[in-house]
């Protein structure tokens, strides 16, 4: 099966000015994957020849084996932008109907009443938009973009405007999206919900990815941190094979060892390397 997304050897000119620089990058079946970068990186532009609004200088994508912006790659696709807008006056559930008709989805009432009860808005159906609150219209958004039961979502930004019980709940809908075999490729800006959520991380700078892996793979190591009774002390040379000895070590020298930890970068860190201290 071909993966939900793939981008090989990207190149994006405006000009003089190259967005993408030979770009690679593959989304998996069930994959949830963080892009991140500081702006002008090239993340909105990777998502725009994605969703088949721009086209490449060189190179090539495809969407679950369909050339991107094509009609087989657009109804296997959901997205989700950073400043979406849905009429107020629209209902939950004919923000729904709409986006069935523009997808031409054939899931009628049935799809609809699956899709409000995944995003826990179920007793929602009737509401207004602008009677919402922001979480409340982020995850309808997240509904839209799952019409016609997409292979893949692109969202933008889904949890920025949100309070933290607001991208904890957005969170968990991605890992439930995650388990149902959908694949998600997550643009955003804030590192520690991708850390909680994303089975790898693709970091971009100047049209190209830096850095690439699981954040277990990007992590490097921090030294062994050890509570005894006499305080507590790092170790910042040492690894996780040393933490048996400098215990052992302790203990022969008649300390207590009250909590010993390894301590690892965290994915800031890691970012901030990669990028340099550039802004967001």
């Amino acid at each position: 099966m071909p993966a939900a997304l793939a981008v090989s050897g990207l190149v994006k000119r405006y000009g003089r000015v190259e967005a993408l620089r030979g770009v690679d990058l593959a989304v998996e079946e069930g994959e949830l994957v963080g892009l991140l970068g500081p702006n002008g990186a090239g993340k909105s532009t990777l998502v725009k020849i994605a969703c088949g609004l721009v086209r490449p200088t060189q190179g090539g994508a495809e969407v679950a084996g369909a050339p991107a912006g094509s009609h087989a790659a657009l109804a296997r696709m959901g997205y989700l932008a950073e400043l979406f807008r849905f009429p107020g006056w629209y209902s939950a559930d004919e923000v729904l109907r709409l986006h069935q008709r523009l997808s031409g989805s054939t899931g009628g009432e049935a799809e609809r009443t699956r899709l409000l009860e995944l995003v826990a808005l179920a007793e929602a159906r009737d509401r207004r938009v602008e009677e919402m609150s922001k979480g409340m219209q982020q995850r309808l958004g997240i509904a839209q973009a799952l019409v016609g039961e997409p292979r893949l979502l692109l969202l933008d930004e889904p949890t920025s405007a949100l309070d933290p019980v607001g991208r904890r709940t957005v969170r968990e809908l991605l890992e439930s999206l995650r388990g149902r075999g959908i694949s998600v490729l997550l643009n955003s800006h804030l590192l520690s919900e991708v850390e909680l959520v994303c089975d790898r991380v693709a970091i971009l700078l100047d049209g190209a990815v830096v850095t690439a892996g699981t954040p277990s793979e990007l992590a490097r190591p921090r030294g062994v941190e050890v509570e005894t009774d006499e305080g507590t002390r790092v170790y910042a040379d040492a690894r996780r094979d040393d933490a048996p000895r400098i215990v052992a070590e302790l203990v022969a020298a008649g300390r207590r060892v009250y909590g010993v930890s390894v301590r690892t970068s965290t994915l800031e860190e890691v970012y901030l390397d990669a990028v340099g201290g550039e802004t967001s």
